[in-house]
Order: structure tokens, then sequence, then C-alpha cells
């Protein structure tokens, strides 16, 4: 079978385009602790834990639009459709045309005005509600950072994730097209962030700029954050890590959670095989701000939402865990029965539900505008 994936793709292995659209990935694990063999001869760890084979229900917690989705997505798997792998190119334009879909079922629902324009150098899309920022909103900013394993979602996988947001939560969204890998491995894509947050501190104060990403997006959100915190500039009002955050993906949500969407489980290093992360050091807390107390300490108040088959909620929950410990404000929401980055299928009641707690979140954590 033809394997694809919309996340975290490994260029020696074949790729899942698990039950999400941008869904699992594939990526190699390099082997660790092997120590005895399973019962065909393959070596485990020794804590490994060898389950029979079974069937698993979908959640009864889902809706009925849901379930029928995730069938579509699994259907879709079975039959090998997906772009080729091993073919960047490929994959680039498989993926354009699936966020050119997502986008005009956004644009039906949730309506918006789109600009694309410049902003400290880079590339991005300033969006707007139809009928503008009110109130406090039109002192208040937020930045999208697109998913995409960090090699395409620009334009489109961007404005899919911007536009329903803009319109519910009633803000300006300002989504980042940054520089891609692998002609861009880290930390490009962070400067980028970083020279757009502070081209907006001049037109906005940093209580009222929130930052929010979903899967390659959710951890460039961590690292843009972790950034600037190094930088010692003025700390973003809040930020919302979805479907990803400041850890590599591991932990059982890595296995689990790619056989609860019908694929093979993600034997990976995590993702530090990325092309875009090849080039950050294991020790380096920009790169990965989780394994940093002392930074997140000084992080802002943190929205986390995944669903409860994604490969990325051990990653999501333990590094809300580590916020916690720090005394940070950090929420989590998770939606029993969805996959990863579910929320860029905007007709889901769902994903609806999402976009209503995200603009709660922002709303109750940005500034207010001075009376």
């Amino acid at each position: 079978m033809k394997k694809t994936s919309a996340f975290l793709p490994h260029p020696r292995r074949a790729m899942f385009r698990s039950a999400a659209g941008l869904l699992a990935l594939s990526i190699s694990f390099t082997a660790v602790a092997q120590e005895k063999p399973d019962a065909a001869g393959a070596k485990v760890a020794p804590e490994t834990v060898a389950m029979p084979a079974t069937s698993l229900p979908y959640s009864r917690f889902a809706s009925p639009e849901a379930r029928a989705q995730f069938e579509r997505m699994l259907a879709e798997t079975r039959e090998g459709k997906g772009p080729n792998p091993a073919d960047i190119a490929d994959q680039r334009r498989f993926y354009q045309r699936y966020n050119d879909d997502r986008l005009a079922e956004a644009e039906r629902r949730y309506p918006a005005k789109v600009e694309a324009t410049r902003i400290g150098g880079v590339p991005v899309h300033v969006v707007d509600p139809k009928a503008g920022a009110q109130g406090d909103n039109a002192q208040r900013v937020l930045i999208n950072l697109h998913g995409g394993a960090f090699m395409w979602g620009s334009g489109s996988g961007a404005l899919v994730e911007a536009v329903p947001i803009a319109a519910v939560a009633g803000i300006r969204v300002v989504t980042v097209d940054y520089r891609l890998a692998p002609e861009h491995p880290y930390p490009a894509a962070v400067d980028d962030v970083e020279a757009v947050y502070r081209e907006l501190l001049k037109q906005y104060r940093a209580e009222n700029i929130g930052i929010y990403g979903c899967s390659a997006g959710g951890m460039l959100t961590a690292q843009a954050t972790a950034r600037i915190l190094k930088k010692d500039l003025p700390r973003p009002g809040a930020i919302g890590n979805f479907c990803g955050t400041g850890l590599l993906f591991a932990g059982d949500s890595a296995t689990l959670g790619q056989l609860a969407v019908g694929v093979p489980p993600l034997q990976s290093d995590g993702g530090a095989s990325l092309p875009y992360l090849r080039t950050a050091q294991a020790d380096d807390p920009v790169a990965y701000p989780g394994q940093s107390p002392e930074l997140l300490a000084k992080f802002p108040p943190t929205l986390f939402l995944a669903g409860g088959r994604d490969f990325a909620v051990s990653a999501v929950s333990t590094m809300q865990r580590r916020l916690l410990a720090a005394g940070v404000d950090a929420e989590l929401v998770l939606f029993d029965g969805l996959w990863h980055a579910f929320f860029v299928y905007p007709d889901l009641p769902e994903s609806q539900e999402a976009y209503g707690l995200i603009a709660r979140f922002f709303d109750h954590r940005l500034g207010r505008q001075p009376r």
C-alpha cells in the first residue's frame, strides 16, 4: 500500500495521510535499547508490551459528521491515495490542492477579507473579519503559523487556519508564510516569525499580540516564543499550541494514536531528522523549549488543543504538565475520536467548537483597550 503523510515525513520512509487530511506522518526511529526478539524475530525494548490483534470501535463522543469524515479518510488510506513520498515537488502539489479545497470550505462558512503583503520583509496574509475588528480587538492581533512539516502549507494552508479564527474571534490574523525546508532549515522559520513580531510591536502592545499554530506551526509557535524570550523582547499576551509543541513527538500517542487512525505506529526519532530540524542541536532551548524549565517559567498563558487520536497528544500533554509545573497558566482541550489537525475541516462540529474555544481563550488573555 502506498503510504503518505501530512505532517512529519522522513526521506527514507513512506508517509501516511492518516485520518485527518493533514494527518499522521511516518518518521523513522533510530533503534533504541533493543534487547530481545519478538515473535517475528525483531528486537524490541525489554519494557515493550505485545498487544494482541483487536478491533477498535470509533468514539461514541465524536459527532456523526466526524465519524463520516473518518470513514472517508480511512478509505483513502486503504486505497493508497497520496503523493510520492520521495518527491517533495509532488508532495507540495498534492497538499496545495488539498489545502485549496479546505480553504474553499472555510470561506463558504466564514467570510473574511484577505490581503497579501509583507511585514518585516516576510510574506504574510493579513486576514480581517468581514466587518473589521471591533472594540478591544481593534487593538489586538493574532499571528498564525501554519502546519505542513515545515515543507509546505503556505498560502491556502495558512489561510485555512486563519480565516475561521478571524471570523469567529472578530480579530485581525496575520498568517506568516515563513521560509520552508529543505531549502531553508532551522532557524529560518523562527527568524521570519521574529521579524514579523518585531514589526508588529511597533503597532501593537505585546500583551495584545497572540501567536498560534497547528502541527509544525504548533512547534514553531513554541520555538518563536522561546526566541522572543531569549532575545528579551516583550512577551506576547498568549499563545496556542495545537497538535504540536516545543517537544519532539514521542510517547504512547506516537504508537497508539497511529493505530487508532488505522495506520502503523510512528517508530520515530520524534521528528529530529526532519529536513527543517536537522540543523538544530538537541540542547538548543529555542529548537526544543520543552526541555528548559527556566525558559518555560517565562512562557505566557498557553492553550493546548488536539484530537484524542492525534500522534502528538503525548508531547502536547507533557508540555502542558511542564508549563503547569513552572507556574504557567496552561489549558489542554482534547477532542475524543478526532485526529491530527482535525480542525482544518471547517464543517465539522468539533472544528467549530475548537474555533470558539480558541477565540474565547485569546479574548480572555490578551490585553484590554484602556477605557
